[in-house]
């Protein structure tokens, strides 16, 4: 049977998260939270579902929520894999006619190919490599004329972003208040690479709890190929390190971004992981 998930289902779907918190290839996109209170907050909103057995169990879950243009799928995440396809078309009969945005493990065959079966096609897949503590190679210093800074205004953020051309630009859209929040935020870590009083770059790096993930690192177009995302890249990641419980530093690049892989690999990282991006776009459209 598959219902709307209620607050009493919180335990097994936490069990569901735990068990695919226990194999990389089980990964996909899915709630952070891990214990029920977590849990009823972010679900707050969202259209969640669940699969249970004859007892009453659940078996598998899977939610949308508002995403960019469209929604997002969480899941769907089922330790057995015939459930898949039932869940999955159980969730996409809400999608109201939007685009639906999905991702999964590269490895996660059984989730990709009820992804598939539903008519998601695959946009691109994403690549994530880490440096541990201790692997850091020696930093280089900032060239003449470059300084750095801790931080930077709304405006020049968002400068900074549109000029990247970057389609991960969702944050375009926050509001003044959810950028000066998110720039303040204690666990967001910027390195602003600065010439007079123009950025040129900027490297962005959250922290999570022993992981340091650098969500962005971006040179401006008409300052490439002087060897700053290099540097960007070097004093970020050292930043980060300097934080005492930060054991790894993430970086990550989209399978076209053909000069960033070479980059994190001549600075240390190494590849941990990949997840390949899918979307449904709405009948009669192509993505």
């Amino acid at each position: 049977m598959i219902r709307t998930s209620q607050s009493s289902d919180a335990p097994e779907i936490i069990s569901l998260l735990s068990w695919m918190d226990g194999a990389p290839e089980r990964e996909v996109f899915a709630p952070d939270a891990r214990t029920p209170d977590e849990l009823a907050f972010e679900n707050a909103g969202k259209t969640c579902l669940v699969a249970a057995d004859d007892l009453g169990s659940v078996t598998a879950f899977a939610a949308l929520s508002p995403f960019q243009d469209g929604l997002l799928l969480e899941g769907p995440l089922s330790e057995s894999p015939e459930t898949l396809p039932r869940l999955l078309g159980a969730a996409l009969a809400h999608n109201d006619s939007q685009s639906v945005y999905a991702f999964a493990a590269r490895d996660n065959l059984p989730v990709r190919s009820a992804l598939e079966s539903s008519g998601f096609l695959p946009m691109h897949s994403t690549d994530f490599y880490r440096l541990a503590r201790g692997k850091l190679h020696p930093v280089p210093a900032l060239p003449e004329g470059l300084g750095l800074s801790g931080r930077t205004d709304p405006q020049t953020y968002r400068s900074l972003y549109r000029a990247a051309q970057d389609t991960w630009s969702e944050r375009l859209h926050w509001s003044e208040a959810q950028l000066l929040a998110h720039l303040h935020s204690p666990d967001v870590l910027l390195s602003v690479l600065m010439r007079g009083g123009k950025a040129v770059g900027f490297a962005e790096t959250e922290l999570d709890g022993e992981l340091a993930r650098m969500t962005y690192l971006a040179v401006h177009p008409a300052e490439r190929g002087q060897g700053y995302g290099k540097v960007l890249l070097m004093h970020a990641s050292q930043a980060a390190f300097e934080r005492p419980e930060i054991s790894a530093v993430q970086v990550r690049a989209h399978d076209h971004e053909g000069p960033a892989r070479v980059l994190y690999a001549h600075a240390g990282f190494l590849h941990c992981r990949s997840v390949v991006t899918y979307v449904l776009e709405p009948d009669g459209e192509e993505a």
